[in-house]
């Protein structure tokens, strides 16, 4: 059991959690988050059952949609996969806790982080896509995701050296994720509650800069049992405040991590200089895929690549901060 398997096994993970993140948005967005009541299996089977008499004498009040319960399977199918290769991962790095330079306490916390993922898959479904549990779903799958890659670049840098200019460029890199986080997350719950085409103009939303909207009622997280939240339940100026919410946060995120970005480019450090690049590169593509999902009124491929674009760009501010570390800070999760 050497470091390569270790490592190839960390590369694999990652490809892997990046489809679940995108399989994930594709399945909310195409609203097949329900397409199988029940959980872990669909229609009390661990595949879609060929007859539909059998699942809707299970089910009759969520008729069997063959499409659907089949993209919801295929995300729990590719999650279930993501969640043995991150066990393996665990077991291996433990297994190597005492050979120098070999972490030990990402590859533990990804393993309970994955547990807890299983549980919020089970309750998204058992609670009717509630929309606090479908966020904290989503941000915890972008969470496996950065953890996976800060495990893979500190396993190829050990050694490495960071000079002071990449030093000097870390509180930048933690304003960026802060930025990016929160965005993220308003980006979840306006998918969460069904507030992307709240506003169906744009720069202006309802013809106005400033419409009526209620953000007492679209931000309050927690909500009553028992309610279907599949297309949403909130009123217009509720979900009006979620989307507006959701475009300030745009405007604030491309001043932001684009000075970010900027910065890191004219960065003496090669290896900060190209991902700010990069990350810049991910930002105006983002932006441009938020603007054409109002004015093409949500179309799916889009609405999609919005979702993993995002993960990308997470991704590069999470490289970013990798190549601001400090040595010291460097080797904090290894057991020597």
């Amino acid at each position: 059991m050497n470091s390569t398997l270790f490592v190839n096994v960390t590369r694999i993970s990652v490809i892997l959690a990046f489809i679940v993140v995108v399989l994930g948005a594709y399945v909310r967005l195409s609203h097949a988050g329900l397409g199988c009541p029940d959980w872990p299996g669909c229609y009390d089977k661990l595949i879609v059952p060929d007859k539909a008499l059998h699942a809707d004498q299970l089910y009759p009040e969520r008729p069997l949609e063959h499409g659907k319960a089949w993209k919801e399977m295929a995300h729990r199918y590719a999650a279930g996969t993501l969640g043995l290769l991150i066990a393996g991962l665990a077991i291996m790095a433990w297994k190597r806790r005492s050979i120098s330079g070999q972490p030990v306490i990402i590859p533990l916390v990804l393993a309970l982080l994955v547990i807890f993922q299983a549980l919020l898959g089970m309750w998204t479904v058992t609670l009717l896509l509630k929309p606090v549990i479908v966020l904290a779903h989503l941000l915890g799958g972008m969470t496996v995701l950065s953890l996976l890659i800060w495990l893979l670049l500190k396993q190829s840098s050990q050694g490495q050296v960071v000079d002071i200019n990449a030093a000097r460029f870390y509180p930048w890199t933690i304003l960026g994720l802060c930025v990016i986080t929160i965005q993220i997350s308003l980006g979840g719950w306006t998918s969460a509650n069904y507030a992307a085409l709240a506003c169906l103009d744009f720069p202006t939303c309802h013809g106005s800069w400033w419409p009526a909207m209620d953000f007492v009622e679209g931000f309050t997280f927690w909500r009553e049992l028992g309610v279907d939240y599949e297309g949403g339940v909130l009123a217009g100026d509720a979900r009006t405040a979620i989307h507006m919410s959701h475009r300030i946060g745009a405007l604030i995120t491309l001043l932001v991590i684009g000075t970010v970005a900027i910065k890191a480019i004219r960065n003496n450090n090669k290896n900060i200089a190209l991902t700010g690049l990069i990350t810049l590169i991910v930002l105006l593509v983002q932006i441009s895929l938020g603007i054409a999902n109002v004015i093409k009124l949500l179309p799916l491929p889009v609405a999609v690549a919005h979702n993993g674009v995002a993960a990308l760009l997470l991704l590069s501010l999470v490289t970013l901060l990798h190549y601001s570390t400090s040595p010291k800070t460097n080797t904090g999760d290894f057991v020597g």
